[in-house]
């Protein structure tokens, strides 16, 4: 028992240093690549930098300000345990982003395409990190769990997409300045992408069929050749009533000319059906118990 208590620890403090880890770098990107150029990157963030403009407060305090109401939802819906670490990520966000806004001005960098990258990509790297370690950044974030619960299909990036669309069109407006809008929505669609990409990963897979006289000698060649896992499925043709074994597998796409080329040595008449595989569950690939963000 006491050693489950250890794990548990050292897992805990693992998250949370994750969590800092993931709060820094959002801060600093928003602070110093974000604010500046006047790009509203959707949620409670673009919000607070939108609200800056109207009311001269802190950027990083406008973000904790209007978490509050959201934070209440989330000990509502998910508990204290989860809720203490997001209320962790978002506090920590808040202080960094307010921060570096008025100690690290000389670094702010005035460039809004490499704010709608860079920025972006920071932001989402840092909330890929803090989804990891069973957190949110707060805002919109905790709405998107929300949502990621009701309709499990839909990717957290594409969800994010539908709920900033409304920060943009303000943005828009307080900045009378369309461009800055069209900026914002640049910003987005990078947050949406590199988000996607470190919470899913590029799974880049293809799942093969193989339809073939040897079957035996081409299953051995995958297996000894490129190391991967290879399934026989026993079918009979409709036409001829022949029995055949199909040969199955998921490939990294990397991997799928040498699966190719096996195939066209061994047997140049096979029939092979090659299609992309968006997501792969098990060894090898990923986890049936990660929970899924």
């Amino acid at each position: 028992m006491a050693r489950t208590g250890k794990i548990d620890i050292r897992k805990r403090i693992r998250d949370y240093l994750m969590i800092t880890l993931g709060a820094i770098i959002y801060g600093l990107a928003t602070a110093i690549l974000v604010d500046p150029n006047n790009i509203a990157p959707g949620g409670i963030t673009g919000l607070a930098i939108v609200l800056n403009r109207v009311v001269n407060i802190g950027t990083g305090l406008w973000f904790l300000i209007m978490n509050i109401p959201i934070l209440i939802i989330a000990i509502w819906k998910f508990g204290i345990r989860f809720t203490v670490s997001t209320i962790y990520a978002t506090s920590v966000i808040s202080l960094v982003t307010d921060f570096a806004s008025e100690n690290l001005t000389e670094y702010f960098i005035y460039d809004k395409i490499l704010g709608v990258t860079i920025g972006a990509a920071m932001s989402a790297v840092a909330m890929g990190l803090i989804f990891k370690s069973h957190a949110t950044s707060g805002g919109t974030d905790v709405i998107i769990k929300l949502l990621r619960i009701r309709y499990p299909h839909i990717k957290t990036g594409m969800l994010y997409i539908l709920t900033d669309v409304v920060v943009l069109i303000v943005a828009g407006i307080v900045f009378d300045d369309i461009a800055a809008a069209l900026y914002s929505f640049i910003s987005v669609m990078v947050t949406s992408y590199v988000l996607d990409l470190v919470l899913y990963g590029r799974d880049g897979a293809k799942l093969l069929y193989i339809i073939s006289d040897r079957p035996d000698i081409i299953t051995a060649r995958l297996l000894d050749e490129l190391d991967i896992g290879v399934t026989h499925i026993f079918a009979q043709g409709a036409y001829s009533g022949d029995k055949k074994k199909v040969i199955m597998c998921a490939i990294r796409k990397r991997l799928s000319p040498q699966a190719e080329s096996i195939v066209r040595e061994e047997d140049p008449g096979a029939f092979m059906i090659v299609t992309s595989a968006s997501e792969i569950f098990g060894e090898g690939y990923k986890s049936y118990f990660d929970e899924r963000m």
